[in-house]
C-alpha cells in the first residue's frame, strides 16, 4: 500500500469527508480492520483565504509549496491539495516536489468524458469559476462548460463561505443550489459539476435530475487508486488481502 499525502483545512470540513471516505474505502476493499496510509498536513483556512481574496497568489503558492514539502519528506507517495479553489497553482506547486500531484480536474474530467456529456455546468467559489483550469481541462476534451449568472455565482460563493466551510448546511441554502442548477441545465448543461468540496456536503445525486459530478469523491478515488496501485483485479486484490 502506497501512502497518500492531504494538504487539508481548506476547509476541515470536507479534509474530514476525505479522510473518512478514504479509510472506509480502503477497508471495504481489503477487510479485516485495514485502513488508509495517510499523511496530513492541515493549514489555517483563513489565512490561505485572505491571501487569495487580496489576489496574493504567489503567497498562496508558496504556502501550499512548504506544505507539499512538509508532506513529501514525511513519507508520502501522492499529493492531493483538498481544495479546488486552490488547484488554480497546482502546477506550481508540483514542480517543486518530486512525488506526483494528483490533480482534481484531471479525474473530474476524465469522468465527465466517461460519461459523453458535451455541456456541463459548473459551481464554485467566485476563484474557481473565474479562472480556467477547469474549463482548459474540459474543453480540451470538447466539452463546453456552462457558467452561473454572476448575481448567482455571488450567492453561491457566499453560502460556501458563511455557512458551508463551518458545518452549516441547511434547507435553505439547498434550495438556492437547486434553483441555480436548475437554470444552468434550462441552458443546456447536461451534468454539473459540484467544483467546490464542500458543496458535495450539501448536495448530491438525488437532489438533481442530471449527472452530478462530486469533485470530493472522485478526487479521493484518484488517491486511492494510486494508493493500492496495481490491485485493480479482484484476483489481485484477494492475492494481496492474503499477504498483507
Amino acid at each position: 500500500m502506497r501512502t497518500i499525502g492531504l494538504v487539508g483545512g481548506l476547509s476541515y470540513e470536507s479534509t474530514l469527508f476525505y479522510y473518512k471516505y478514504i479509510n472506509e474505502r480502503v477497508n471495504q476493499q481489503l477487510g479485516k480492520t485495514h485502513s488508509a496510509k495517510l499523511i496530513l498536513n492541515s493549514l489555517n483556512n483563513e489565512e490561505v483565504l485572505s491571501l487569495v481574496n487580496a489576489n496574493r497568489m504567489q503567497d498562496v503558492t508558496e504556502i501550499l509549496v512548504n506544505a507539499a514539502i512538509v508532506v513529501e519528506r514525511a513519507g508520502a507517495d501522492c499529493l492531493l491539495i483538498c481544495c479546488n479553489s486552490v488547484h488554480q497553482v497546482a502546477e506550481e506547486v508540483q514542480r517543486h516536489i518530486r512525488i506526483p500531484l494528483l490533480h482534481i480536474t484531471d479525474a473530474v474530467t476524465n469522468k465527465v468524458s466517461e460519461t459523453g456529456i458535451k455541456r456541463v455546468g459548473l459551481i464554485g467559489t467566485n476563484f474557481t469559476m473565474k479562472e480556467t483550469f477547469y474549463k482548459r481541462k474540459l474543453e480540451a476534451r470538447g466539452i463546453d462548460v456552462i457558467l452561473p449568472d454572476q448575481p448567482d455565482r455571488n450567492d453561491i460563493h457566499q453560502v460556501i463561505f458563511s455557512e458551508l466551510v463551518l458545518g452549516l448546511f441547511t434547507t435553505e441554502a439547498k434550495r438556492k443550489f437547486q434553483r441555480i442548477i436548475l437554470k444552468l441545465i434550462s441552458e443546456g448543461a447536461q451534468g454539473v459539476i459540484l467544483g467546490c468540496t464542500e458543496i458535495p456536503l450539501l448536495i448530491n445525486q438525488k437532489d438533481v435530475s442530471v449527472p452530478v459530478f462530486d469533485t470530493t469523491t472522485l478526487h479521493a478515488d484518484s488517491g486511492i487508486d494510486f494508493m493500492l496501485g496495481s490491485a485493480n483485479t479482484r484476483e489481485e486484490l484477494s492475492l494481496w488481502k492474503q499477504q498483507m
